[in-house]
Protein backbone atom coordinates (compact mmCIF):
# COMPACT_ATOMS: atom_id res chain seq x y z
CA UNK A 1 0.00 0.00 0.00
CA UNK A 2 1.31 3.17 -1.18
CA UNK A 3 1.84 5.51 1.85
CA UNK A 4 -0.70 8.15 0.51
CA UNK A 5 -3.64 5.62 0.12
CA UNK A 6 -3.86 5.22 4.37
CA UNK A 7 -5.12 8.17 5.48
CA UNK A 8 -7.75 8.56 1.93
CA UNK A 9 -8.71 5.31 3.52
CA UNK A 10 -9.19 6.27 7.00
CA UNK A 11 -10.97 9.25 5.68
CA UNK A 12 -12.99 7.59 3.69
CA UNK A 13 -14.06 5.36 6.59
CA UNK A 14 -14.66 8.33 8.90
CA UNK A 15 -17.07 9.72 5.92
CA UNK A 16 -19.18 6.48 5.49
CA UNK A 17 -19.81 6.39 9.46
CA UNK A 18 -21.00 9.93 9.72
CA UNK A 19 -23.08 8.95 6.14
CA UNK A 20 -24.51 6.02 8.18
CA UNK A 21 -25.25 8.27 10.81
CA UNK A 22 -27.51 10.62 8.99
CA UNK A 23 -29.12 8.02 7.08
CA UNK A 24 -30.28 6.48 10.42
CA UNK A 25 -31.22 10.01 11.77
CA UNK A 26 -33.44 10.69 8.85
CA UNK A 27 -35.20 7.52 9.06
CA UNK A 28 -39.21 7.63 10.56
CA UNK A 29 -38.92 6.69 14.18
CA UNK A 30 -41.31 3.42 15.25
CA UNK A 31 -44.20 5.04 16.63
CA UNK A 32 -48.14 3.98 17.31
CA UNK A 33 -50.78 4.06 14.88
CA UNK A 34 -54.26 2.72 15.04
CA UNK A 35 -56.72 1.25 12.35
CA UNK A 36 -60.49 2.03 12.14
CA UNK A 37 -62.83 0.48 10.26
CA UNK A 38 -66.58 0.03 9.64
CA UNK A 39 -68.07 -3.55 8.76
CA UNK A 40 -71.42 -4.30 7.27
CA UNK A 41 -72.69 -7.79 8.64
CA UNK A 42 -75.58 -8.95 5.95
CA UNK A 43 -77.12 -11.88 6.46
CA UNK A 44 -80.66 -12.92 4.94
CA UNK A 45 -82.87 -15.40 7.51
CA UNK A 46 -86.21 -16.42 8.61
CA UNK A 47 -88.01 -15.53 11.82
CA UNK A 48 -90.69 -17.38 13.27
CA UNK A 49 -92.45 -16.31 16.68
CA UNK A 50 -94.24 -18.62 18.83
CA UNK A 51 -97.71 -18.75 19.13
CA UNK A 52 -99.22 -16.21 21.75
CA UNK A 53 -95.55 -14.28 21.61
CA UNK A 54 -96.90 -11.41 23.24
CA UNK A 55 -98.13 -13.45 26.83
CA UNK A 56 -94.90 -13.77 27.68
CA UNK A 57 -91.82 -11.18 28.57
CA UNK A 58 -89.17 -13.11 27.08
CA UNK A 59 -88.72 -16.73 24.92
CA UNK A 60 -86.37 -19.59 24.10
CA UNK A 61 -84.43 -19.06 20.80
CA UNK A 62 -83.17 -21.48 18.49
CA UNK A 63 -80.29 -20.70 15.96
CA UNK A 64 -80.98 -23.16 12.71
CA UNK A 65 -78.40 -23.39 10.30
CA UNK A 66 -78.65 -25.34 7.41
CA UNK A 67 -76.25 -27.34 4.91
CA UNK A 68 -74.23 -26.39 2.60
CA UNK A 69 -76.76 -27.66 -0.67
CA UNK A 70 -79.19 -24.10 1.11
CA UNK A 71 -76.91 -21.86 0.32
CA UNK A 72 -77.53 -18.66 -1.44
CA UNK A 73 -80.26 -15.94 -1.92
CA UNK A 74 -83.46 -17.41 -2.04
CA UNK A 75 -85.06 -18.29 1.72
CA UNK A 76 -87.40 -20.81 0.43
CA UNK A 77 -84.68 -23.53 0.43
CA UNK A 78 -84.04 -22.77 4.32
CA UNK A 79 -87.58 -24.53 4.67
CA UNK A 80 -86.30 -27.79 3.11
CA UNK A 81 -84.80 -29.04 6.15
CA UNK A 82 -85.07 -28.82 9.85
CA UNK A 83 -87.22 -26.75 11.82
CA UNK A 84 -87.96 -24.04 9.01
CA UNK A 85 -89.96 -26.76 7.41
CA UNK A 86 -91.62 -27.96 10.33
CA UNK A 87 -92.65 -24.60 10.85
CA UNK A 88 -93.41 -23.83 7.26
CA UNK A 89 -95.57 -27.26 7.58
CA UNK A 90 -98.04 -25.22 10.41
CA UNK A 91 -96.12 -26.76 13.32
CA UNK A 92 -95.74 -25.02 16.30
CA UNK A 93 -92.79 -24.04 18.05
CA UNK A 94 -92.63 -22.87 21.58
CA UNK A 95 -89.91 -20.87 21.04
CA UNK A 96 -88.14 -18.03 18.73
CA UNK A 97 -86.34 -19.50 15.51
CA UNK A 98 -84.23 -17.73 13.67
CA UNK A 99 -82.85 -19.48 10.66
CA UNK A 100 -80.40 -17.39 8.59
CA UNK A 101 -78.53 -18.08 4.84
CA UNK A 102 -75.41 -18.79 4.20
CA UNK A 103 -74.47 -16.71 0.96
CA UNK A 104 -73.13 -18.81 -2.20
CA UNK A 105 -69.71 -19.53 -1.91
CA UNK A 106 -69.02 -19.49 1.70
CA UNK A 107 -69.41 -21.17 5.32
CA UNK A 108 -70.66 -20.13 8.67
CA UNK A 109 -68.87 -17.35 10.11
CA UNK A 110 -69.06 -16.98 13.75
CA UNK A 111 -68.93 -12.91 14.02
CA UNK A 112 -71.67 -12.97 11.32
CA UNK A 113 -73.81 -15.38 13.15
CA UNK A 114 -73.20 -13.43 16.82
CA UNK A 115 -74.22 -10.32 15.03
CA UNK A 116 -77.28 -11.62 14.00
CA UNK A 117 -78.15 -13.21 17.63
CA UNK A 118 -77.20 -9.88 19.10
CA UNK A 119 -79.36 -8.32 16.66
CA UNK A 120 -82.45 -10.29 17.31
CA UNK A 121 -82.04 -10.01 20.92
CA UNK A 122 -82.08 -6.39 20.82
CA UNK A 123 -85.50 -6.38 18.98
CA UNK A 124 -87.36 -9.11 19.86
CA UNK A 125 -87.95 -10.91 23.54
CA UNK A 126 -85.59 -13.41 24.08
CA UNK A 127 -83.96 -15.03 27.31
CA UNK A 128 -80.61 -14.83 27.12
CA UNK A 129 -79.90 -17.49 29.43
CA UNK A 130 -82.04 -19.65 27.14
CA UNK A 131 -80.21 -19.44 23.14
CA UNK A 132 -79.61 -22.76 21.98
CA UNK A 133 -78.08 -23.31 18.49
CA UNK A 134 -78.46 -26.91 16.16
CA UNK A 135 -77.31 -27.36 12.69
CA UNK A 136 -77.16 -30.11 9.84
CA UNK A 137 -74.14 -31.42 8.09
CA UNK A 138 -72.09 -27.72 6.95
CA UNK A 139 -74.19 -26.29 10.27
CA UNK A 140 -73.15 -29.40 12.16
CA UNK A 141 -69.56 -27.95 12.00
CA UNK A 142 -70.80 -24.52 12.24
CA UNK A 143 -72.83 -25.34 15.57
CA UNK A 144 -69.69 -26.77 16.83
CA UNK A 145 -67.41 -23.87 15.75
CA UNK A 146 -69.90 -21.22 17.06
CA UNK A 147 -69.91 -22.63 20.65
CA UNK A 148 -66.11 -23.15 20.45
CA UNK A 149 -65.93 -19.50 19.87
CA UNK A 150 -68.76 -18.30 22.20
CA UNK A 151 -68.82 -20.65 24.75
CA UNK A 152 -70.53 -18.73 27.54
CA UNK A 153 -73.28 -17.57 25.23
CA UNK A 154 -75.47 -20.75 24.53
CA UNK A 155 -77.46 -22.73 26.85
CA UNK A 156 -77.20 -25.93 25.09
CA UNK A 157 -75.98 -26.95 21.22
CA UNK A 158 -77.19 -29.98 19.27
CA UNK A 159 -74.88 -30.58 15.77
CA UNK A 160 -76.20 -33.16 13.16
CA UNK A 161 -73.91 -35.14 10.95
CA UNK A 162 -70.85 -32.80 11.99
CA UNK A 163 -67.74 -32.49 13.42
CA UNK A 164 -65.01 -29.93 14.82
CA UNK A 165 -61.83 -29.64 16.22
CA UNK A 166 -61.27 -31.54 19.50
CA UNK A 167 -59.09 -28.99 20.81
CA UNK A 168 -62.20 -27.09 21.54
CA UNK A 169 -63.46 -29.68 23.46
CA UNK A 170 -62.03 -28.15 27.02
CA UNK A 171 -64.01 -24.45 25.93
CA UNK A 172 -67.66 -26.47 25.12
CA UNK A 173 -66.91 -29.20 28.12
CA UNK A 174 -69.70 -27.32 30.40
CA UNK A 175 -72.18 -26.89 27.60
CA UNK A 176 -75.28 -29.61 27.28
CA UNK A 177 -74.06 -31.34 24.09
CA UNK A 178 -76.60 -33.66 22.01
CA UNK A 179 -74.91 -34.16 18.92
CA UNK A 180 -76.57 -36.97 16.04
CA UNK A 181 -75.04 -39.24 13.24
CA UNK A 182 -75.96 -41.53 10.60
CA UNK A 183 -74.07 -44.69 11.67
CA UNK A 184 -73.82 -44.85 7.16
CA UNK A 185 -72.89 -40.86 6.69
CA UNK A 186 -70.53 -41.38 3.64
CA UNK A 187 -70.23 -37.42 3.00
CA UNK A 188 -69.32 -36.85 6.95
CA UNK A 189 -67.98 -40.14 8.52
CA UNK A 190 -69.52 -40.95 11.71
CA UNK A 191 -65.84 -40.87 13.40
CA UNK A 192 -66.09 -36.96 13.04
CA UNK A 193 -69.02 -36.82 15.77
CA UNK A 194 -67.50 -39.79 18.14
CA UNK A 195 -64.23 -37.71 18.05
CA UNK A 196 -65.89 -34.35 19.54
CA UNK A 197 -68.04 -36.66 21.94
CA UNK A 198 -64.99 -38.14 22.65
CA UNK A 199 -62.82 -35.18 23.65
CA UNK A 200 -65.73 -33.11 25.39
CA UNK A 201 -65.61 -36.43 27.87
CA UNK A 202 -61.82 -36.44 28.32
CA UNK A 203 -62.64 -32.39 29.30
CA UNK A 204 -65.03 -33.20 31.88
CA UNK A 205 -68.34 -32.96 30.08
CA UNK A 206 -71.07 -35.49 30.04
CA UNK A 207 -72.42 -34.67 26.21
CA UNK A 208 -74.89 -37.10 24.32
CA UNK A 209 -74.58 -38.82 21.54
CA UNK A 210 -77.25 -40.62 19.15
CA UNK A 211 -76.24 -42.85 16.29
CA UNK A 212 -79.21 -44.45 13.68
CA UNK A 213 -77.86 -47.33 12.88
CA UNK A 214 -79.46 -47.33 9.48
CA UNK A 215 -79.45 -43.74 8.26
CA UNK A 216 -76.97 -42.11 6.08
CA UNK A 217 -76.03 -38.46 6.02
CA UNK A 218 -79.49 -37.40 6.36
CA UNK A 219 -79.93 -38.10 10.49
CA UNK A 220 -81.37 -34.62 10.74
CA UNK A 221 -85.27 -35.66 9.75
CA UNK A 222 -85.77 -37.75 12.57
CA UNK A 223 -84.50 -35.62 14.68
CA UNK A 224 -86.21 -32.61 14.21
CA UNK A 225 -89.16 -34.72 14.01
CA UNK A 226 -88.84 -36.00 17.40
CA UNK A 227 -90.67 -33.81 19.81
CA UNK A 228 -88.20 -35.36 22.66
CA UNK A 229 -85.34 -33.07 20.93
CA UNK A 230 -87.52 -29.90 21.68
CA UNK A 231 -88.58 -31.28 24.81
CA UNK A 232 -84.46 -31.73 26.23
CA UNK A 233 -83.65 -28.12 24.51
CA UNK A 234 -86.06 -26.77 26.46
CA UNK A 235 -84.93 -27.96 29.67
CA UNK A 236 -81.22 -26.33 29.67
CA UNK A 237 -80.42 -23.08 30.53
CA UNK A 238 -77.37 -21.60 30.64
CA UNK A 239 -75.68 -21.15 34.23
CA UNK A 240 -73.37 -18.70 35.45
Amino acid sequence: MRNGSLPNLIWGLVGLLFASGARAEESPRQHAERLETTSAVTLNYLLALPKNYESNEKWPLLLFLHGSGERGDDLDKVKIHGPPKLIAAGQELPMIVVSPQCPSGQRWQSVTLLALLDDVAKRYKVDPDRVYVTGLSMGGFGTWGLAADAPDRFAAIAPICGGGEVYWAKQIAHLPIWAFHGAKDRAVPVERSEQMIEAVRKAGGEPQLTIYPEAGHDAWTETYENDDFYAWLLRQKRTE
